[in-house]
């Protein structure tokens, strides 16, 4: 057989020898991608590519011949070739599987190039309708990337479009200038050029699969972290994962996560949102359940988006279930669909693993969490009723020094001054002593009932009371001297919050003159929307740098105040000023916390 080639053909060989290294090239780019993230379209690009290069090795095995064998396959190559990428671009797409029509399609090459080569004599008509399938089968896959473009706003499928489309106005102008020998060799070159130009889009595709996977991540892990409410942590997760690219809804499925059961979520958004009050659609149950099967993610296509059959749940395009573990067992699984491929198409299993174990660990740090609070809630209405308690017990027992004793050592004290009256001067003499000391009782009586509950707060209101309150601390503490910087009324706060008030002022002027050995104070009221705020200010020795009122027995009636405050909702801090002393400054609402 006779291999030579004319001279006139040589420049037009090489460039079919230099396109079929390239195309062969492609092809096992597109095999490795495949071998490192094992996706369905990564094979079809390869076969496609595959199936590119066979066709170049067909037209130089023509020009080695000039065998119109050889050109027929070259002929049936092109058209499957052109068939071949738009499968690609839809397995890329929507991950479509090969249906019927596109067997259908893939005759027409093999029965055309038959007619074209060995029944017709005019080579517009036997060309003219093979480039018009070319043309149109790549125009097809430029819409297939361009669709997916405007889905998911990729800046890499813009680029392969643009390229796609471009080439295949180019198929265009082979029965006018490329089979009469006009481009040759640079419609070879030309062929490369788009070919690499596809083959960068795909990198690029990759990469941005890789950014997009790693955003996913991220985005998702951003909602694990502590926050101040752990009850709406899985509803901030299912918003956060509808901001990821292409996601359409997401749901959260956990406990009693039963292969095959219709087990509804327990938070869902988007297009999952109906699946917390029903069963999700039979396709994704049975992804959940592999999921718990293998405790491994499922990355892909769901199903078909068109309802079924039977009239049931709309099946979603593209899902992503990944496993929620916890104490390293399978607890639920966390759901992302969409309906143009899903966001952690380019991860690798061990990134979905962790991310799952991140958010079993999370859900159960918010369980615990929310059993904290409970509790802590608990606590803190426990702690209001002791306080509630207490201040009754306490006012019963100043109602009973006032009411009883105080009542019955005034009659004693009364009925002694009508015995020292009527006995003799020496016995009149003892008798005065005793009702000194009966007097003295009865004042000190009237002190603690003073202190136990104060009557002015009952009689006159919180300013009044403090006013009393400050000019008896200075009548019994000496040359102390207290200032007062408050509005003229208070806007009528509650009995609790008014006591509360009175006994934190108490305390600090106290602890002022007992620990600090303040000459001076001051103190501040003002009030605003949201509640009254206390200061009292000392001239005192101040407390310690590092002071805590929580297990300091020195201050322990300072602890009393922050229990009796916090039981309102309020807040204490005691610290130590700048310019010497102590202020102790008291923030209570005026709604109080039930």
């Amino acid at each position: 057989m006779d291999l030579s080639v004319p001279e006139v053909a040589l420049s037009e060989l090489a460039a079919a020898y230099f396109q079929a290294v390239i195309t062969w090239g492609l092809a096992a780019m597109c095999a490795l991608l495949y071998r490192r993230y094992r996706k369905p379209h990564f094979v079809a690009w390869a076969a496609a590519w595959s199936v590119y290069a066979l066709r170049m090795g067909a037209i130089i095995s023509f020009m080695h011949t000039e065998a119109s064998a050889w050109l027929f396959w070259h002929q049936v190559l092109t058209g499957w070739t052109a068939l071949a990428l738009l499968w690609a671009a839809l397995v890329f797409w929507k991950q479509a599987a090969w249906s019927p029509w596109m067997t259908s399609l893939a005759l027409f090459p093999l029965v055309w190039s038959y007619v074209a080569i060995y029944r017709l004599d005019t080579f517009f008509w036997a060309a003219v309708p093979a480039v018009a399938f070319l043309s149109l089968a790549t125009a097809a896959t430029a819409w297939a990337f361009l669709r997916y473009h405007r889905e998911t706003g990729s800046v890499a499928a813009k680029w392969v479009a643009v390229a796609v489309a471009l080439w295949a106005v180019h198929h265009l102008d082979y029965p006018f200038l490329r089979a009469r020998g006009v481009w040759n060799p640079w419609g070879y070159y030309l062929d490369v050029a788009f070919e690499l130009a596809l083959g960068v889009g795909i990198l690029f595709l990759v990469l941005e699969d890789l950014d997009e996977g790693l955003g996913a991540l991220s985005a998702l892990s951003a909602e694990l972290q502590p926050r101040d409410r752990s009850d709406d942590l899985p509803d901030a997760l299912m918003d956060r994962a509808l901001t990821l690219r292409s996601v359409r809804g997401s749901a959260l499925f956990l406990d009693a996560l039963v292969p095959g059961a219709g087990v509804p979520a327990v938070a869902a958004s988007g297009e999952c949102a109906h699946w917390v009050a029903e069963s999700p659609p039979p396709r994704v149950r049975e992804v959940l359940a592999r999921v718990v099967e293998t405790g491994a993610p499922q990355v892909g296509a769901a199903g078909s988006a068109r309802a079924a059959n039977n009239g049931g749940p709309r099946e979603p395009t593209y899902l992503a279930a990944l496993p929620v573990i916890q104490a390293g067992e399978v607890a639920g699984s966390l759901v992302v669909v969409g309906e143009a491929r899903d966001p952690f198409t380019a991860l690798d299993t061990r990134f979905l693993v962790a991310l799952g174990q991140q958010v079993g660990a999370a859900l159960e740090n918010a369980t615990l969490n929310r059993r904290l609070e409970a509790r802590t809630s608990e606590l803190e209405r426990l702690q209001t009723r002791m306080v509630h308690r207490h201040e009754e017990e306490r006012e019963r027992i100043s109602r009973e020094l006032h009411d009883e004793t105080a009542q019955i050592l005034a009659a004693v004290n009364l009925r002694l001054g009508l015995l020292a009256e009527q006995g003799p001067s020496e016995v009149a003499e003892g008798l005065d002593e005793v009702r000194s000391l009966v007097g003295g009782t009865i004042r000190s009586i009237r002190g603690v009932t003073r202190n136990l509950r104060p009557v002015a707060l009952d009689d006159l209101g919180l300013l009044p009371a403090l006013r009393a309150l400050a000019r008896d601390l200075a009548g019994t503490s000496g040359a102390m001297t207290i200032e007062f910087e408050t509005p003229p009324r208070l806007p009528d706060p509650s009995a609790d919050i008014e006591l509360a008030l009175y006994r934190a002022v108490q305390e600090a002027l106290a602890n002022a003159v007992r620990h600090g050995g303040a000459r001076s104070a001051r103190i501040g009221l003002r009030y605003d929307d949201e509640g009254i705020h206390l200061t009292v200010d000392d001239d005192g020795g101040g407390v310690p740098e590092d002071f805590h009122i929580e297990g300091n027995s020195r201050h322990s009636g300072l602890a009393g105040i922050r229990e009796r405050v916090t039981a309102l909702g309020g807040r204490v801090h005691v610290a130590r000023r700048p310019e010497g002393g102590t202020r102790v400054a008291v923030w209570v609402p005026w709604t109080i916390e039930s």
